[in-house]
């Protein structure tokens, strides 16, 4: 086609037929334009196919990671939950003034912590490589949400139940401790005289406290965990 009007172009010039020359020309400049418009048009298409492939190999990796995290809570939630359970029995033992074959399994299940570690590796990237490369904006905002604000709030929760441990319970058990398992049980030599001294009852009171607050944190990061699976799961799916 270029080599046509090129040659028409010349048998124009060389009659000095100036206007159908011009028309000819421009009609060359035309297609030069929209073959540079196809050509950015392709490039922009292939750009954007491989953002979106980039996005959603990130987004699976996201997920995977808060699968784990998902499954993480989970079992935190379930100690948290028998530690609350534990904090109450033991405190109907206190106004009885009478100790329960059960009480140090309770224990155990009170004189303990988790920690809760976020897998971000995955969040991380994504921010490496721009927030933006996800293009749900409502996704976008979840995830950021979740990383920057609940994971923080559920690890620092979990870290005062930790400072508890170390702070209120170690001092006690240092005093004397006929045996102890890490989350499976804790014998004092004196059971009846811990279970009615108002020192260890305030601690159990804060202590339940902490756990309530915990669990509450962790319940809402796992609606916001799910909520953002499902939202991951509908982009993967559309981009099939």
């Amino acid at each position: 086609m270029f080599s046509f009007l090129r040659k028409t172009r010349k048998k124009l010039f060389m009659k000095s037929d100036s206007t159908k020359y011009l028309g000819y020309a421009l009609g060359e400049i035309v297609l030069v334009v929209i073959g540079i418009l196809i050509a950015l048009g392709i490039n922009n298409w292939s750009e954007d196919r491989k953002e979106r492939e980039l996005e959603m190999e990130i987004l699976v990796q996201i997920s995977e990671n808060l699968k784990k995290d998902k499954a993480a809570l989970s079992e935190i939630i379930a100690n948290a939950n028998q530690a609350v359970y534990a904090s109450e029995k033991i405190l109907e033992l206190h106004h009885s003034n009478q100790s329960s074959d059960s009480l140090k399994y309770w224990l155990g299940n009170i004189v303990q912590f988790d920690r809760f570690l976020p897998l971000t590796n995955a969040y991380e990237v994504l921010k490496s490589k721009g927030l933006d490369l996800v293009s749900n904006k409502e996704l976008r905002f979840k995830l950021g949400t979740y990383y920057d604000d609940q994971a923080k709030i559920i690890t620092n929760a979990n870290e005062d139940l930790k400072m508890s441990f170390e702070d209120d319970w170690l001092p006690i058990m240092r005093t004397g401790v006929v045996d102890f398992e890490f989350k499976k049980y804790l014998i004092f030599p004196d059971e009846v005289a811990f279970v009615t001294s108002d020192k260890t009852r305030n601690i159990m009171v804060l202590n339940r406290s902490n756990y309530d607050g915990s669990i509450g944190y962790m319940n809402s990061g796992l609606e916001l965990i799910d909520s953002i699976l499902n939202m991951i799961n509908t982009e993967v799916q559309n981009q099939q």
